[in-house]
């Protein structure tokens, strides 16, 4: 394509969502690279109007996507909100569409009508089917930070109290520095040691984000288990979850598997287990390995107990979906410096394999949709 590409990212308008899928940073390196970036302004972004007014981008009003020139593509991150207007717009974001989600057809049905398309950031993909870009790593680190802090919580304070609210932190060593604080004070008030934590998926990106916060706050290599598929293709429950004192679930879930830990295996009277962390949170899946909740917990309320438990200790679940959010700024350059050099390949986007898989995914989830002329 030989017209200039034109980005417009817009505000983000889900509840305490703080990251960006664009950066200040690069902003400028796509500006550099002759890109014209349009920015809405935004009280909720971590990072402030004026720094990306700095790197070059022009400043716009909140929402001013809905009305801006057809020729501008779209970018942000969670899902747009519930409403029926047509999309003409190319955007590219997280939409949740394409895995039959409750109401799939009225968010996906909105671009054809507009003669819109999707680009849909969970399902870009290299030439080796990986993700280009994900919040993985900041998922595992904010979910263990969050477990760790439970279990403290639990240490110091009563059976009948649970943690409070958690607000994002502006960086990663402030977050370091108030759990590290939290856990010191948990073993010298309580005598206790530091925990057992076992983290399966500790291969990935989750799990390895996981395991960077366990090692940064002080917990001891020895105390952390670390699973995978070679770990857990026997099938669970298993034992050795229900002995450790903190249990932090990062796998991918993509077929039925035989649950990690149940009601049943709780009952056990060898359990330590004090604190879950679901970071994949596959809350209503039918398959859902960790099948001891139903809720999904927030920063407002970020657990919630499980119930029917005759012997042991108290258990708390964290379930929040959207963890990379408690270290935003963080999170947000990791990601868009991996989707940056898919966003300079948007010049040759027709050609460009990254997106015209994407564009061909999008084209197969149109077909599908009721009354489609399209065929699959």
């Amino acid at each position: 394509m030989s017209s200039p590409v034109i980005l417009h990212l817009r505000a983000e308008t889900k509840a305490l969502e703080h990251r960006s899928a664009l950066t200040p940073t690069t902003t400028k390196q796509l500006i550099d690279a002759g890109y014209k970036v349009y920015v809405e302004k935004s009280a909720l972004r971590i990072f402030d109007d004026a720094e990306f007014a700095k790197a070059g981008a022009i400043l716009v009003e909140e929402n001013s996507w809905k009305t801006a020139p057809k020729n501008r593509i779209i970018i942000g991150l969670k899902e747009l909100e519930e409403e029926s207007f047509p999309l003409v717009h190319e955007h590219v974001q997280f939409a949740h569409c394409y895995k039959d989600q409750g109401g799939w057809k009225d968010v996906l049905s909105r671009f054809p009508a507009g003669n819109g398309i999707l680009y849909d950031l969970e399902f870009l993909e290299n030439d080796s089917g990986r993700r280009v870009a994900a919040f993985g790593f900041h998922a595992g680190f904010a979910g263990a930070a969050i477990g760790v802090q439970t279990w403290a919580f639990q240490k110091t304070h009563s059976h009948s109290e649970k943690l409070g609210p958690i607000k994002a932190y502006p960086n990663e060593i402030e977050l370091i520095n108030k759990v590290s604080s939290e856990v010191k004070d948990a073993v010298a008030k309580s005598g206790s040691k530091l925990p057992r934590v076992l983290v399966i998926g500790a291969l990935g990106r989750c799990g390895s984000g996981a395991i960077s916060l366990l090692q940064k706050v002080g917990i001891p290599d020895e105390n952390i288990i670390k699973w995978d598929i070679n770990e857990t293709k026997k099938g669970g429950p298993f034992q050795e979850i229900v002995e450790a004192d903190i249990f932090i679930n990062c796998i991918y879930l993509s077929k039925p598997i035989a649950p990690f830990v149940d009601l049943e295996s709780l009952q056990s009277p060898k359990r330590n287990l004090s604190v879950v962390v679901d970071v994949s949170a596959d809350t209503t899946n039918p398959h859902n390995p960790v099948p001891i909740y139903t809720v999904a917990t927030t920063f407002d309320d970020p657990t919630v107990p499980v119930e029917g438990l005759k012997r042991g200790p108290k258990l708390s679940v964290c379930s929040i979906d959207h963890l990379p959010s408690l270290l935003p700024r963080e999170s947000s350059e990791a990601f868009s410096s991996a989707l940056l050099p898919s966003l300079l390949l948007l010049k040759q986007r027709d050609t460009a394999p990254v997106w015209t898989r994407a564009k061909k995914l999008f084209d197969h989830h149109v077909a599908r949709l009721p009354g489609s002329k399209s065929k699959l």
